[in-house]
């Protein structure tokens, strides 16, 4: 059924950036999430966190449109992203910016080109507003004067601040942050985390942090869904969550060793039919 058809009652308010409604998601026909409702609105910072295995880049993947929905939906803009193809989801995608995990600059091209690289693939602009267009968002997150060093010759946080500029240069209306504080000294993390509340409010869109980082992400969050379990197991403000008793919520906050996630691995059939088949062979 074409988006048009879709009942009004069934899309979110325009004011929606994106939206997971009932979703269940995962790979094959393993669901890693289920049941998941989540809204993003522009002009907030949405941080969702969980430990290792949650499941938070699974969400990601289904917010781009890489992971369709066993069940429920994803809406970008007011899209259901699962009755889009071809030159529809890369439609929808170019009102996004990514900024991956290790920032994953191209090697062979200097900080300007990288930052430029969006810029020459979609649009026609002329060389004069690109170059305009590089060295602002450059100059936003402070390395205007670092432009034509080379990948190799800038530190980390430089590198996750340069793919920061090239995230934000077609002006997105949705930024995916993949683990944006991974791997910062704690300089580079404060001033990470603050260029990411600055871009949101000056750009006015929505921000989407996949994060385990409690601090930073506590201080320029204004929403926060915590994962676990295979669903959303706790969602508010970081003054709500901070305040909150629940034990998951707690072990998580506090980095504690005991509580409702166990050190051990739960055991998987493929374990216990090992297991069994050793056993068996002893006797």
């Amino acid at each position: 059924m074409p988006d048009s058809a879709i009942p009004p009652t069934a899309r979110p308010p325009a004011d929606v950036a994106l939206s997971f409604s009932g979703l269940s998601v995962g790979y094959g026909d393993r669901t890693i999430l289920r049941d998941i409702d989540m809204v993003v609105r522009p002009g907030q910072v949405v941080a969702i966190m969980g430990g290792s295995g949650s499941g938070k880049t699974t969400l990601l993947r289904a917010a781009v449109g890489q992971l369709a929905p066993q069940k429920g939906t994803v809406q970008a803009f007011g899209q259901d992203l699962s009755r889009l193809s071809g030159d529809a989801v890369f439609t929808v995608r170019k009102r996004m910016g990514v900024l991956f995990q290790q920032g994953a600059l191209f090697t062979d091209l200097d900080v300007y080109e990288n930052v430029a690289f969006p810029l020459r693939e979609h649009t026609d602009w002329p060389e004069s507003k690109i170059r305009e267009t590089v060295l602002a968002k450059l100059q936003a997150v402070g390395l205007k004067a670092a432009a034509f060093l080379r990948t190799s010759e800038i530190s980390g946080g430089m590198a996750r601040r340069v793919a920061l500029a090239r995230a934000v240069v077609l002006d997105p209306e949705l930024i995916l942050y993949d683990e944006p504080f991974a791997g910062l000294d704690p300089i580079s993390l404060g001033v990470t985390a603050q260029l990411i509340r600055t871009m949101t409010d000056q750009l006015g869109c929505a921000s989407v942090l996949i994060t385990h980082d409690v601090q930073e992400s506590f201080a320029i969050a204004d929403q926060v869904y915590l994962l676990g379990k295979g669903s959303v197991v706790a969602a508010g403000s970081p003054a709500s969550l901070s305040a909150s008793q629940d034990p998951y919520v707690r072990q998580f906050l506090d980095g504690a060793p005991d509580g409702p996630v166990a050190f051990e691995y739960p055991e998987t059939p493929a374990y216990l039919d090992w297991l069994a088949r050793q056993q068996a062979g002893k006797q």
